[in-house]
């Protein structure tokens, strides 16, 4: 008797797991996911590289979308994918919110499990970006997983992902990052609907180090679980939600720079630049978040040195505070001038264990330290419900009416109720009144 292969053991988890298997705290993570998700992707129709590249990159334009550990952004190469499934399909058979749910969850599993098959995909990436790689093949499980494919084909689909994955790092804090994800969902499609024409690829390409396993070092994959003894991975590792669109590692440098900020700065006197010698960030020593004088926003965005400087000047970081003119202000880079990083041999580029420390030097001689081991956001400190749609709403509301963003809060929190969930790609395009310039007189 052949032993089952890793990709076959894949596919009948795709095609196997049912509505049942859902725990309500998955349905209840998931369903923050795609509140989240949705938000972003709305913002992001706002970008230049949106309007660039329409149709193409629609969740990840910002960097301001969900992060899993290990290292990923999971719900925007499998939301996108399943919401123009839900509006393209025939209206019979209908779709529920539970069908949504479970095809979600199956996109976020496939990609968890494979994260976990190589020890350097626990850190943040260096060669591939994660959401390009394991990205598309979530879309393909996802997509397999809504319709209806069988074993085979759920094989199939994986083994075309696999051809289309992978996007370097190098384009990190350009405009084509943003292509990546959306790129991923658009793959992980269509090697599901090629697998159902009937397409074949190697049936073992998650088995082979030539295969799936050319994106990781030390790829060492395992045969998944029983279906009877299935749990879920996002019911022991939630997600990380951004309160601002930058790198996850920059949020721990905004939470030590605010609790820096109330040592130099009384009432609503203006930050002291020239009573400040030096600022010392330390740090894990990822490059391409090492950012002295960042030139634009995508690189602000990817910017230790920026995230500090911002937040040490204005108290708060919003999606403004990476436009041009924020970034070119002369106090700020009067202050990036000041920043200096140290990378503690401890201090791992993990987003499960780095950490930010900060010192700030006067030119006195006084010396002021603070550190951040966890940022509000982070899955040991989870956003409130309550904060959680606020940044929904604060995301939507230039794009959608009003009426859709307070029906899309409410129905996404009662999703697993919904008979059809063609009703969020309605709602979606309910936009909001444009806007009349007043005339000056």
């Amino acid at each position: 008797m052949m032993l089952q292969s890793v990709t076959e053991g894949f596919a009948k988890v795709i095609h196997g797991l049912k509505v049942g298997h859902l725990t309500d705290r998955v349905i209840q993570r998931s369903k923050r996911m795609v509140l989240d998700a949705l938000g972003v992707g709305l913002l992001g129709t706002s970008t230049e590289v949106f309007h660039k590249t329409s149709g193409y990159s629609k969740i990840h334009s910002m960097d301001f979308d969900d992060t899993w550990h290990p290292a990923t952004h999971p719900s925007g190469a499998v939301l996108p994918v399943l919401m123009a499934l839900s509006e393209a399909l025939p209206p019979s058979p209908k779709y529920s919110g539970l069908d949504l749910l479970l095809a979600f969850n199956v996109g976020i599993e496939v990609q968890g499990r494979l994260l976990r098959f190589s020890k350097e995909a626990y850190d943040i990436p260096k060669r591939f970006h994660p959401p390009s790689v394991v990205g598309t093949l979530g879309s393909a499980a996802a997509a397999s997983k809504f319709l209806g494919l069988s074993v085979t084909e759920c094989q199939e689909a994986l083994a075309i992902a696999v051809s289309h994955a992978g996007a370097p790092m190098a384009n990190a804090a350009t405009q084509t990052k943003p292509l990546h994800v959306g790129n991923a969902a658009r793959h992980g499609l269509e090697a599901a609907f090629l697998a159902m024409l009937g397409l074949q690829g190697n049936k073992r390409v998650l088995d082979l180090e030539t295969g799936f396993g050319a994106f990781y070092t030390n790829y060492s994959p395992k045969v998944l679980p029983d279906l009877d003894s299935h749990t879920w991975l996002l019911e022991k590792q939630d997600v990380a939600f951004k309160r601002f669109p930058a790198h996850l590692a920059t949020h721990w440098v905004a939470d030590t720079a605010a609790s820096m900020r109330r040592h130099l700065v009384t009432d609503k006197s203006p930050l002291p630049i020239d009573r400040i010698e030096r600022i010392v960030l330390r740090i894990p020593d990822v490059q391409y978040v090492n950012r002295p004088f960042p030139k634009s926003e995508h690189e602000a965005r990817h910017s230790f040195q920026y995230v500090a400087c911002a937040m040490l000047l204005d108290g708060v970081i919003t999606v403004p505070a990476f436009h041009k003119r924020q970034i070119n202000r002369p106090q700020v880079r009067e202050l990036l001038g000041k920043v200096e990083l140290e990378h503690p041999r401890d201090n791992l580029p993990n987003f499960n264990t780095l950490y930010c420390e900060m010192s700030v030097a006067l030119k006195d001689g006084s010396i002021f330290t603070e550190r951040s081991d966890t940022f509000y956001g982070h899955w040991r400190k989870p956003l409130s419900q309550k904060d959680l749609q606020e940044k929904f709403r604060t995301n939507s509301c230039r794009t959608l009416s009003y009426h859709a963003v307070e029906r899309l809060i409410e129905i996404v929190e009662n999703l697993e109720d919904l008979e059809d969930c063609s009703v969020l790609t309605t709602l979606l395009k309910e936009t909001s009144p444009p806007k009349i310039a007043s005339k000056s007189i």
